[in-house]
């Protein structure tokens, strides 16, 4: 119920990724996506109100209200999200020690996202796919793809909680950023800034640290790690590819992924977990089925209810602050990992750790500042010189060769800001100098 007026009133726009919300890369947004995400400009900077009669302070005061409610609803649903996750892997991994088939638990986790996402759906009137506009050609070289990249990053992550510790196996994971960097480049053709590229060091440093100095160390948990991480860095990369060209809403497709994934997994259950079960059933007599079977389901709606906080905070936060409480999650959850599971670390160890988390945090403010950059190279136009400003010289002016963008000047963008209108502002700036060229500011 604290939730859902939260998703009715958000519009998400523009790109983003399709991964379980643990794992999940920042997705890459424009000024306007975060508007979008943040649903409108309702929780943005407050515009001064223009009424006179002590109008302001009164605004003032209702605003500051907004933004105390604002912080304490995204303080709430950090500590849900926190303690969700944590919850969630240390009971898969309590599943995995009394119950070792994470094709299983792999399985109620899909199920249970395509359960729970229908009704989801529905509730926020998310709209249906209209395949005949995608095509089934697009149907089977892109969704059923993704569908079966879903499922093996998910059995992948069971599988590194089941041979090594949650710490170590999170860790690991915090090295998507390396693959999801070269993935863009060799898929998207994405280049990166050089500040990305350098926060990539303290990521790979910290991995190998923590890798050479992990006592519970397991060569198939460390390759399963690397493998999930590497199935959700191509799902992030993909759907946001797929996202983009169809236009789905990612919720839909979430859905679609999920109900395909199952389909796609169900022989291979059958296969492995069900032939193995049927045939050593004699010596599974002891389990307690009611016990595992509460696992199970327990742990399939928590993963689903972080994917929905995950979705929350992006709709209320902007994407630098989502990166910054993903990363703070990590670490909650392999503090609590280590608190309730009582795994063996050495200093060493928390070292890499600390090292990889931090890696991850340089990258996310670096491509936050590269992506803020994109934006405003984009939106602002430049001039050849400084005196081609002080003169005012149009033709000096560099933008799309489509359309010329005039930009306000400080002082016209103050003013703008004070009256709660970006269009008022620049014609007072005209008004003001009456030359007949719009103001242009010097970037």
């Amino acid at each position: 119920n604290t939730l859902m007026p939260v998703f009715k009133k958000a519009r998400f726009g523009g790109s983003r990724t399709i991964s379980d919300g643990d794992d999940a890369e920042m997705p890459d947004l424009s000024e306007s996506d975060i508007e979008d995400r943040r649903g409108g400009a309702k929780h943005s900077v407050p515009m001064v109100s223009q009424h006179p009669g002590g109008g302001d302070a009164e605004d003032d005061a209702g605003c500051d209200k907004d933004n105390a409610m604002l912080c304490c609803k995204v303080l709430f649903l950090c500590l849900c999200w926190y303690t969700v996750s944590s919850t969630n892997n240390i009971i898969g991994k309590s599943l995995l020690t009394y119950y070792p088939y994470p094709a299983t638990a792999t399985l109620f986790q899909l199920l249970s996202t395509a359960l729970f996402s229908q009704p989801l759906a529905m509730y926020w009137r998310v709209p249906p796919v209209r395949w005949n506009l995608i095509g089934w050609r697009y149907y089977a070289t892109m969704i059923v793809p993704l569908a079966f990249g879903k499922f093996i990053a998910a059995v992948s992550a069971h599988i590194s909680i089941w041979k090594v510790p949650i710490s170590y196996a999170h860790t690991v994971k915090a090295s998507m950023p390396i693959f999801v960097v070269f993935l863009s480049r060799i898929i998207l053709r994405e280049r990166q800034t050089w500040l990305v590229y350098l926060s990539l060091t303290p990521i790979v440093t910290g991995v190998i640290i923590a890798t050479l100095t992990e006592l519970s160390f397991d060569i198939t948990g460390l390759l399963s790690a690397l493998l999930a991480t590497l199935a959700f860095s191509l799902q992030n990369v993909f759907s946001k590819k797929c996202l983009k060209e169809t236009r789905m809403h990612h919720i839909r497709l979430l859905l679609v992924l999920a109900r395909i994934s199952c389909l796609l997994f169900l022989p291979v259950w059958l296969i492995f977990d069900v032939r193995y079960v049927l045939s050593n059933w004699d010596s599974m007599a002891g389990t307690d089925w009611t016990w595992v079977v509460g696992l199970l389901l327990l742990d399939g709606f928590l993963n689903f209810a972080q994917n929905v906080i995950a979705f929350t905070m992006i709709a209320l936060v902007t994407p630098l602050s989502y990166a910054v409480a993903n990363a703070s999650k990590r670490i909650a959850v392999i503090l609590m990992s280590l608190v309730i599971l009582q795994n063996p670390v050495t200093t060493a160890n928390c070292v890499g750790m600390g090292m990889a988390i931090l890696g991850v945090l340089l990258y996310n403010k670096a491509k936050y500042d590269q992506n803020r950059e994109a934006q405003r190279i984009k939106l602002l136009p430049y001039v050849k010189s400084d005196a081609d400003m002080i003169n005012n010289d149009p033709s000096a002016l560099h933008a799309s060769p489509s359309m010329v963008i005039p930009v306000m000047t400080l002082e016209a963008e103050s003013r703008a800001a004070k009256n709660g209108s970006v269009f008022r502002g620049h014609q007072s700036d005209q008004q003001r100098r009456g030359d007949g060229h719009p103001p242009y500011r010097y970037v």
